[in-house]
């Protein structure tokens, strides 16, 4: 072999040894979003706070087997946290109502609210109307202290010809009329967040919860156009003004603040809680502290998903002056958190004195004046 052939050869080892060596760098420094998680560094004065400041009523809580549920167990998780009564919104309607607060009569009573639920199947059919106020009326004689509407109303609850039924369909119009004659507030959840109509791309903030989670996913237009279902939910809190409607997770304007005062503005009878939007809150530390001071007769405490482990960041949140703290689920928020710091008495309305103004029969002497 000629010095020609000999230095082609070592030089071409060497280009392949190079490019190797290159491609394992880059592999190194290529890595999934998914797994980029690294520990702050940042050294700040940290505040945990694993009980609440103030005795709280947590508004929006499911618990789907409260008639047979260990309700012990479940005070004394309660206890810890410092929540002095939960509202379970799957009561269901009927026989369950009974047989849920059958359990909860059982020396539990001041620490359970139930709200009912509306059996859509058949609306469309003549006499559904009347015999779901009916049901109603029954419930509230039997226990019930509100009305829980999911969003399957407005997504999947479809009429006896089959076609979709919106949040504002006038057949459901007696139902809210009912509750405002009854006392009772109703707590909807209508749509989701905005970005789940969005392009699932590097553009979308919730992009991992989407691919965690893809029946979250909807097409523009899937089950309707989200501005459309939302716009719907407002319609019914124009028209029935004499019934109080809480609307469920900030009514998913936690993100844009200012839209969510003007609402507040135009619908005296619109309330909001916090439930799974705490994140949203924890990212703009001062306008959500001035938001929850200027409408804090307005917004009502809520989990949503009850975990006592995460009742913590809320806490921490609504409470201290940290900065740049974890959120508990990464699928949720990828960024981090700030406290509000909130004054005492903004602090009881959200915990416990809004509720006891919407809510009846909560009982009041669990909580400080």
């Amino acid at each position: 072999m000629n010095k020609t052939l000999i230095t082609a050869w070592i030089l071409a080892l060497a280009t392949s040894c190079y490019a190797q060596k290159q491609q394992q760098e880059t592999a190194v420094q290529t890595m999934d979003f998914e797994k980029y998680d690294p520990p702050s560094t940042l050294i700040v004065p940290e505040h945990i706070v694993t009980r609440a400041k103030y005795p709280f009523i947590d508004v929006h809580s499911h618990h789907w087997n409260m008639a047979t549920q260990d309700l012990g167990k479940l005070s004394s998780e309660m206890d810890a946290m410092n929540m002095g009564a939960l509202v379970n919104l799957s009561g269901g309607n009927g026989q369950r109502i009974i047989d849920n607060m059958k359990n909860v009569n059982n020396g539990y009573d001041n620490r359970f609210i139930v709200f009912a639920n509306v059996d859509f199947d058949g609306i469309g059919k003549t006499g559904w109307t009347e015999k779901a106020v009916k049901q109603l009326e029954e419930d509230v004689k039997n226990g019930a202290n509100g009305l829980k509407i999911y969003k399957s109303l407005g997504f999947s609850v479809k009429d006896s010809d089959g076609k979709r039924v919106a949040v504002n369909d006038p057949r459901i119009d007696l139902i809210w009329a009912k509750c405002g004659e009854l006392g009772i507030p109703v707590l909807i959840h209508s749509a989701d967040p905005k970005s789940f109509w969005d392009t699932q791309d590097e553009n979308n903030e919730r992009w991992l919860e989407l691919k965690t989670h893809p029946r979250r996913k909807r097409s523009a237009t899937d089950p309707a156009p989200w501005e459309q279902i939302i716009s719907e939910q407002h319609e019914v809190f124009k028209k029935h003004k004499n019934t109080k409607f809480i609307n469920a997770h900030m009514g998913w304007y936690a993100n844009d603040l200012s839209t969510l005062s003007t609402l507040l503005d135009k619908l005296p009878n619109m309330y909001v809680e916090i439930g799974a939007v705490i994140a949203e809150l924890g990212r703009q530390p001062k306008m959500a502290r001035a938001f929850m001071i200027k409408y804090q007769d307005r917004v009502m405490f809520g989990k949503d998903a009850y975990h006592p482990e995460e009742y913590p960041t809320y806490f921490r949140v609504l409470e201290t002056e940290d900065e740049y703290f974890p959120y508990y689920k990464k699928y949720h928020a990828y960024w981090k958190m700030y406290g509000l710091g909130l004054p005492d008495e903004v602090l009881k309305k959200l915990y416990y004195k809004n509720a006891l103004g919407v809510i009846p029969n909560i009982d009041k002497n669990l909580f400080p004046n």
